[in-house]
């Protein structure tokens, strides 16, 4: 909290001069005053009167009134019960805001410290038999914006991805595809290779679940029946000769992921987000078996009698853990195994973070211990970052029945709407048709990408398109609004004569600060605060809603105050500052989320 430390350097000072008793900053405990009370920044006393023998609204009003001596800090205090609220000088404010909040100090924001060791940061992992849907776009925006933020706080980061493009799952595109396809491809049908292949999975399912149901009308139970069913047994051989090298299963499965591969490229540009390295499950799932296979012959494994391995965790409260599969095929706890230590061996990062769905929590509690158990230090340098589902008003969705919401579908649908939106609205300022074009696209993106990062990544979320795009609440047009507002006050500022150049940032002596003006210098100078409590919660929910609240701090002031006043120049200075470091500031919180913002609407 800004000005605690500065605070409690003087609160202990002046407790041991007024109580004549000790008391250490570590036993201080401050808060964000409350809305409807003066003051700053509060002192809760109610701990500290055991100490000084007064009743806490003695201690609170003795030591506001010995913190007043303390004039160029301190303008006034009150005292509601057992808590003491500080208002610090407007001086201060001012002094802050030059300091910490010049032009050259934020062009610094995001510049990594290379020397230290890498912050991995896994995410997307897409499956290569579907494309990427409104699930895969929260993991990758999260995994994005994780990644800037780490940046921006000086951590060395990589921006990695495991692409699934082995396995049972895949094989079911591969052989659908074989028995149905008829040689199509993404040319022939001018579809997205990924759509194209996502296609027969859904066929496969739809396929597979007819032959189940044949096999129970012959007396089969559900569970013969989904292992007896034809389709089945032939996805699971397809997927033996893919692990044993068949060339002709082989060539299929390049040519289907080089499909997939392509579309998603298309997809990842839309979105905006890139990877420093991407790695294959196909060439990482070897090193796995190898990796069990020695802790199996270390004794930490062990093998059932149909050749199967596992590990048992039940010592450790969970259970136990298939890893090698009994016709020797490997799962994904055996890749990922691989991988872990691939990425070791090339980086020694500091810590890895995998941006994953919560339904894989118990997943990720279980590679990590395996990794520990088999003698990995660093596998304590391993973390899960687990977020929730995204809901929608229909209801959930399911990938296999091909009811999932398709990520380019969505984003060229919120563009379109963005479109319809700022016509109707007449926020078009003489655009040529190129520039429309940018700004539905940064309107339609800005939309979806802040509404689906302002929510905590535990919490679920159920998005709404509808309710993502509005200039007005708690949205990213609001925002990008606010910003395309202040660049459309400055540029009018440059444009008349006698106002110094207030970019130059020197401030000494304006001692007229308004309450409005105050409240948005209150919420600009939490930049940092907001910034590094993000990167430290791996949470860029916290970076969101701190930029909506300083746009609305901005509006409050807008409205309330003429920004350039004839008869005041150095009003309009100053106004002018808080105006251009409200821009830089939202343009930085913003950017950090992957969201442009215009100049001009």
């Amino acid at each position: 909290m800004l000005f605690e430390t500065l605070i409690a350097e003087k609160v202990t000072f002046h407790f041991s001069r007024v109580f004549n008793s000790e008391i250490t900053p570590d036993q201080l405990v401050f808060q964000p005053t409350r809305k409807e009370f003066a003051g700053d920044i509060t002192l809760v006393v109610f701990g500290m009167s055991k100490i000084s023998g007064k009743s806490p609204e003695v201690t609170g009003q003795m030591l506001g009134e010995a913190l007043m001596s303390e004039t160029d800090l301190v303008s006034d205090f009150n005292v509601i019960k057992g808590f003491l609220n500080i208002s610090i000088c407007n001086d201060q404010w001012i002094k802050q805001l030059n300091s910490d909040y010049n032009p050259v100090t934020l062009d610094e924001t995001g510049t990594p410290n290379q020397s230290r060791s890498p912050v991995l940061v896994e995410y997307s992992s897409p499956n290569t038999n579907k494309p990427l849907h409104l699930g895969h776009i929260r993991n990758n925006l999260l995994g994005y914006s994780v990644s800037e933020i780490l940046k921006a706080t000086g951590n060395n980061v990589m921006k990695v991805n495991i692409v699934n493009d082995r396995g049972i799952h895949i094989c079911k595109s591969m052989l659908a595809w074989k028995k149905f396809g008829n040689e199509e491809t993404p040319e022939s049908t001018g579809m997205k290779g990924d759509h194209l292949v996502g296609k027969y999975y859904v066929l496969f399912d739809a396929k597979y679940k007819d032959q189940i149901k044949e096999l129970k009308a012959t007396g089969y139970s559900d569970e013969e029946a989904e292992k007896n069913a034809p389709l089945m047994l032939e996805a699971q051989e397809m997927l033996q000769k893919w692990e044993a090298g068949d060339l002709e299963t082989l060539s299929l499965w390049s040519t289907m992921n080089q499909w997939v591969y392509a579309g998603f490229d298309v997809t990842y540009r839309k979105l905006g987000v890139d990877f420093d390295k991407i790695y294959y499950e196909s060439e990482t799932y070897l090193l796995g078996k190898s990796i069990v296979e020695e802790g199996l012959s270390k004794g930490i494994l062990y093998k059932k009698a149909d050749g199967s391995v596992w590990v048992n965790l039940q010592s450790e409260g969970l259970d136990e853990k298939l890893l090698l599969r009994a016709d020797g095929t490997s799962v994904y706890m055996t890749q990922d195994l691989g991988t872990a230590v691939m990425r070791h061996n090339e980086f020694k990062f500091d810590k890895l973070i995998y941006v994953v769905g919560n339904e894989q929590d118990y997943h990720f509690k279980v590679l990590f211990l395996i990794l520990k158990k088999l003698g990995y230090e660093w596998a304590d340098r391993l973390f899960h970052l687990s977020y929730n589902m995204v809901d929608l008003p229909s209801g959930k969705m399911k990938s296999r029945e091909g009811t999932v919401v398709d990520a380019d579908e969505l984003i060229d649908n919120m563009i379109v709407e963005a479109e319809k939106l700022t016509v109707e609205l007449g926020k078009l300022e003489d655009f040529n048709s190129q520039e429309a074009h940018e700004l539905f696209n940064m309107l339609g993106l800005g939309a979806l990408k802040y509404f689906l990062l302002r929510v905590d990544p535990e919490k679920r979320m159920l998005f709404n398109p509808n309710e993502s795009i509005d200039f007005n609440g708690n949205t990213g047009p609001f925002i990008q609004y606010t910003h395309a507002r202040i660049q459309s006050v400055l540029r009018k500022a440059a444009s008349l004569p006698g106002l110094k150049n207030y970019r130059a940032f020197d401030l000494p002596g304006y001692t007229g600060i308004l309450p409005k003006e105050k409240e948005l210098v209150k919420v600009l100078v939490r930049y940092r605060e907001a910034l590094e409590d993000a990167a430290d919660k791996l949470a860029p929910s916290i970076l969101a809603n701190y930029a909506y609240e300083l746009a609305r701090a901005f509006n409050q002031f807008y409205h309330e105050h003429p920004i350039i006043d004839p008869d005041k120049a150095t009003t309009s200075e100053f106004r002018l500052v808080l105006c251009d470091q409200c821009a830089r500031v939202i343009a930085q919180s913003m950017k950090m989320m992957g969201i442009d913002v215009p100049q001009r609407m």
